[in-house]
């Protein structure tokens, strides 16, 4: 079985390692700053990463859809989180709601965030706090200021 390797690598070697490095250095920027107590939403941050960093034109990295779906996502997984949930499986029918309102609710006022369902999950999970608003505002504040300052310098690799 032979490895593929993207066509687009060889004559965009530099930007596939110059994108990447700024993935990896503003995430490990991020947990410097922020508390590690909410790694479920630090997951989603990672992914928002990738596609910020690997997919600058999907209209998914746009500061509206980071900003706008992570913080449909903190807001529907914080309130799915008040719910009660005495038994596993009505744990399991309120996780499931936070990520399919919010998917919801971003379609509809178009902040589509593929990542953000997975804050609802994780705030639905965990439920609120102010390291994890912190740590979700902090990141989606950053992420689409290193979108918009550095698109212009980034090609799409997928």
């Amino acid at each position: 079985m032979s490895a593929r390797i993207d066509r687009k690598f060889r004559p965009y070697w530099k930007n596939y390692v110059f994108q990447s490095s700024l993935a990896a250095l503003t995430i490990f920027l991020l947990l410097l700053l922020l508390n590690l107590e909410h790694v479920v939403v630090i997951a989603a941050i990672g992914a928002t990463a990738f596609i910020v960093f690997a997919m600058p034109g999907d209209i998914t990295a746009r500061s509206r859809n980071i900003i706008g779906g992570h913080l449909v996502g903190f807001a529907v997984g914080s309130l799915c989180a008040l719910l009660p949930q005495p038994w596993v499986c009505l744990s399991m029918l309120v996780y499931s709601l936070a990520v399919g309102l919010s998917v919801l609710i971003m379609v509809t006022i178009d902040t589509e965030h593929p990542p953000a369902a997975a804050t609802a999950l994780g705030m639905a999970i965990t439920g609120f706090s102010h390291d994890a608003a912190v740590a979700v505002v902090t990141s989606v504040i950053l992420l689409a200021l290193a979108h918009h300052f550095l698109k212009p310098f980034f090609k799409d690799l997928v």
